[in-house]
């Protein structure tokens, strides 16, 4: 659980740091808000991928439970791209952009907490 929590504040740092530099670049109408809506759905869609990480490291599939997550952050992309951005009438360069860069960044802090003790 302290490993959860320092990833979620790790991660949440991060993505408000990436945000703020994101959206001083895109400053058009609706693009800030496409940036935090990012910001928002990018750390839920981490938090639940570093916890499928973190229990299939403890089994032994440390491998696996890494690809699951980053199985569900494409499968988050891909819902974003054709879904949640086009109903939210977000713009899709803004939005996937800033989906992109979080999900990065908070996948290469990762595994500083996958290796720290339960």
């Amino acid at each position: 659980m302290r490993a959860l929590v320092l990833f979620a504040l790790a991660s949440a740092a991060l993505i408000a740091l990436a945000g703020w530099a994101l959206g001083r670049i895109f400053v058009a109408p609706g693009e800030p808000r496409a940036i935090w809506t990012a910001a928002a759905i990018a750390f839920v869609v981490q938090l639940v991928g570093f916890a499928i990480a973190r229990r299939a490291a403890r089994g032994g599939n440390a491998i696996a439970g890494w690809g699951i997550g980053i199985l569900l952050r494409v499968v988050a992309l891909g819902i974003v791209a054709l879904i949640v951005g086009p109903a939210l009438a977000l713009p899709s360069s803004a939005v996937l952009i800033a989906l992109v860069t979080f999900f990065f960044l908070s996948t290469l802090v990762e595994p500083l907490f996958l290796s720290s003790s339960p």
